[in-house]
């Protein structure tokens, strides 16, 4: 078994000239954090967006569940190009692509076009999100990976308790387009981080493109790392089926405005954002598979509450929510580690598939709640304590098979 302590925790030969260490990590959870921001910034807009196209609940919600559709697509094929041609190029054509579709959101004239800029702006982001967990694996090892990881999916999680909130207020002075033309502003901040950046790969893959993108189906052949892209990647399910049914529950469902719904969204994204730091003090005394399997049980605790409490006050609905919310982003930092770990080589492959899969359960989740459901906060738990489950069932499973590495570290 590879033991951390025998590896170097940074790599000394690719540090930033330019950024430095601080700036790395502020662009790294700027990159990782495109998801949220690109959903969360707009969502108190949802409801005004339906009204201002005259569009169904169902359509309007197809900018959220198709820009994650396409953004899991665009990991595939960002991550392994990385892997052959570099980070910083990858990066530099994907917020180029994203900042130009965010203006053209901003200036969308019906809302099938709005849906077709939002796949252009997923496609274009996803660059960001497919490259930046393999640049954490490009620079750092061992535990301190897990620090770093913590530390950005951290800065990563701030997103859902901001971008609501901000978007809120920027409602006060604008409309939805201009949540669009602030989402064009990130994307020229992260374009200019990246030019800034120095590349960070050491080797570069030397086979035709055909052969790079068939570095998918290389990793996908490693059983450690498949085994436990299933175990994370399902608990994407109920996260996200919150985020599609946040404002509908908030705003629709228990009368609230739109900047009373940031601040309730906030606070269980405060949930979000403690969890990766708890599970750094966590791991200082119980392992890591301790850790992990009594997170899943949380969340599933979690979603019975939800399920026989939650539709009594806004307040309750989202105290029951937010262990769900801890927990599931305890189990983000060693996740990504223990599945980074598995794979030697293929960075960028490892880390498309890491993103695109727990998108595209993410995209499950927001198309199962949006469903016509008698009742969207009972409907909302049960899925939480499914996910919560079938995610606990499944890691019991799989940390019991010895070609698993580091799970008892």
């Amino acid at each position: 078994m590879l033991r951390t302590e025998s590896i170097p925790d940074v790599n000394i030969n690719r540090k930033q000239k330019y950024l430095g260490e601080k700036g790395l990590l502020a662009l790294l959870g700027l990159l990782s954090a495109f998801v949220p921001l690109s959903t969360d910034l707009y969502l108190p807009s949802l409801p005004g967006i339906a009204e201002y196209f005259r569009a169904s609940v169902h359509l309007t919600n197809l900018t959220l569940i198709l820009f994650f559709l396409f953004f899991s697509a665009g990991t595939l094929l960002w991550g392994p190009l990385s892997d052959k041609y570099g980070r910083k190029p990858i990066l530099l054509i994907g917020l180029a692509v994203y900042t130009a579709a965010s203006s053209l959101c901003a200036c969308a004239e019906s809302i099938y076009l709005l849906i077709v800029f939002r796949v252009f702006q997923a496609v274009g982001g996803s660059a960001a999100g497919s490259v930046a967990t393999a640049m954490v694996k490009d620079l750092y090892s061992g535990r301190r990976r897990e620090a770093v990881l913590a530390l950005v999916q951290s800065m990563v999680l701030l997103a859902p308790a901001v971008a609501p909130v901000l978007g809120a207020f920027l409602l006060k002075f604008t409309t939805w387009r201009g949540v669009f033309w602030a989402l064009a502003g990130i994307g020229l901040l992260s374009l200019a981080g990246a030019l800034a950046m120095e590349e960070t790969i050491e080797h570069h893959y030397e086979g035709t493109i055909i052969q790079t993108m068939g570095r998918l189906g290389t990793v996908l052949k490693n059983p450690g790392f498949t085994s436990l892209l299933a175990v994370f990647s399902i608990l994407g399910i109920s996260s996200m089926a919150f985020i599609a049914s946040s404002s509908y529950i908030y705003i629709d469902g228990f009368g609230l405005s739109e900047q009373t719904y940031s601040y309730y969204f906030a606070l269980n994204a405060m949930g979000l954002i403690a969890g990766p730091m708890l599970y750094l003090q966590l791991s200082k005394r119980f392992s890591r598979r301790s850790i992990i399997s009594s997170c899943f049980l949380v969340v599933a605790l979690s979603g019975v509450l939800i399920t026989m409490l939650g539709n009594f006050r806004p307040w309750l609905f989202a105290l029951t929510l937010l262990p769900s919310s801890l927990a599931g982003s305890c189990v983000r930092p060693p996740g990504t580690n223990l599945m980074l770990e598995q794979q030697a080589g293929d960075a960028g492959s490892a880390s498309s598939l890491i993103s695109c899969f727990g998108i595209l359960m993410g995209s499950v989740g927001m198309s199962i709640i949006s469903l016509d459901w008698g009742n969207t906060i009972v409907a909302l738990g049960v899925l939480t304590a499914i996910t919560g489950l079938l995610c606990e069932a499944l890691w019991v499973w799989t940390a019991n098979k010895p070609f698993i590495r580091q799970v008892h570290d």
